[in-house]
């Protein structure tokens, strides 16, 4: 009686009256004791209005049902496939959604469909997927940022390839627990890539130039990470970043150089047993006997440069002769290791070399300038210690005995 009477009352009243009405009658089918014929008989009545022409009462409907486990799942699917507004909340909090029915309203929904199906509190893979493969930059940023999204690494790195150009998502797929090396390594690249584009439009710098200087940063944000990989899994953590270098192209000999030149052979060994699809461990031990015959031919099957064989040969050398030192989480370049390659392929010629000379003497000024940074700060920060001596200054030189104290 009293849902006849509801939808008899329906017919004359303004839309926002029967909004009110509507959202009375969910709440009361889901939260008050009814018979079961009345419950039935509200389940018909809330069902009919799914068609009242007016978006209030549907939207009344839908935020009635958003949260709710026990609300009819017809009219959830219904208001799912409603208007923008009208379906969100249901999109974003509905128990009852599976994850092929949010995959298709995905698939046909607009910009705000699909960011409250990235917002909501548990998003499997296969939803997740679905979102990275077709939603708009919107969404990617929403389902970046939900902590409770299951986002594979792969559909990480499709998100940077189709919107990789935006900080707002870059910095949002950093800020996420435990960010896959290979995806950190990704998001830098896709930086680096978005300011050489920058400055090239700008007519700040050449395209060449603002090339290699791209390749650099990448360069050096890939040491960091790797190093930081090799930390966390020392079996299989460097492994990974250089296979998935190796992959996007990533992987070139003025990295491994870089690595080599940084203190660490782990980078340069994983690399080579990636290039020449020799076990790890065999292509450790032809690094180690490097003046060998056997590092040669593993070094020729990893199909690198054959006339720059000597120059990694002499930088290994040069580990040797430096003795075996940490390398830091920040994987900075060793002055004293550039210098003894460079003394050692000083007599080198080829048009190769001459490169390879260019990109030590780069690889020496970047170093020079670490090291001033940290002389600099560790100045700065003795300046404001009550304790520190006061450095004797003749003419523009500080008293080397004076900054021998400080250290």
């Amino acid at each position: 009686m009293i849902v006849r009477r509801f939808l008899t009352w329906a017919r004359l009243v303004a839309p926002a009256q029967r909004a009110e009405g509507v959202r009375a009658l969910a709440l009361g089918y889901l939260y008050s004791p009814m018979p079961e014929e009345m419950r039935e008989e509200a389940e018909a009545a809330l069902t009919a209005m799914l068609e009242d022409p007016s978006p209030l009462v549907r939207q009344a409907l839908a935020e009635a049902f958003a949260s709710a486990t026990d609300a009819p799942r017809h009219c959830v699917i219904a208001l799912a496939y409603d208007q923008s507004d009208i379906a969100a909340p249901v999109l974003g909090r509905s128990p009852l959604l599976r994850d092929e029915d949010l995959i298709d309203c995905a698939a046909h929904g607009d910009a705000a469909i699909q960011s409250a199906i990235a917002s909501r509190a548990c998003l499997s893979a296969a939803v997740s997927a679905a979102l990275a493969q077709a939603a708009p930059l919107e969404a990617l940023i929403a389902l970046a940022l939900n902590e409770g999204a299951d986002l594979p690494d792969f559909s990480q790195r499709l998100m940077l390839e189709r919107f990789g150009a935006d900080g707002a998502l870059r910095e949002a797929l950093l800020a996420r627990p435990n960010a896959p090396a290979s995806v950190r390594s990704d998001i830098v690249h896709a930086a680096a890539s978005a300011l050489s584009a920058f400055v090239t439009e700008a007519g700040w710098l050449s395209a060449d130039r603002a090339e290699r200087l791209q390749r650099e940063v990448s360069d050096r944000a890939a040491m960091v990470i790797a190093v930081e990989a090799a930390q966390d899994d020392p079996l299989d953590g460097c492994m990974d970043i250089v296979r998935h270098l190796r992959v996007t192209g990533r992987l070139t000999p003025a990295l491994m150089l870089r690595a080599l030149l940084c203190g660490d052979r782990a980078l340069f060994e994983a690399a080579l047993a990636e290039l020449s699809g020799q076990p790890l461990a065999r292509a450790c031990g032809q690094v180690r006997y490097h003046q060998g015959g056997g590092f040669a031919a593993l070094y020729t099957r990893a199909r690198m440069p054959a006339d720059l064989l000597s120059v990694f040969r002499a930088a290994l050398a040069a580990q040797d002769v430096a003795g075996a030192h940490a390398v830091s989480d920040e994987a900075r370049l060793s002055r004293r290791l550039i210098r003894l390659v460079l003394d050692d392929c000083a007599g080198l010629e080829g048009e190769a070399l001459a490169r390879v000379s260019a990109l030590l003497r780069r690889f020496d000024s970047e170093a020079a300038r670490q090291d001033a940074r940290d002389v600099t700060q560790r100045l700065v920060q003795g300046e404001q210690s009550p304790h520190l001596p006061l450095l004797e200054v003749r003419g523009n030189q500080a008293s080397l005995l004076a900054l021998a104290t400080v250290s």
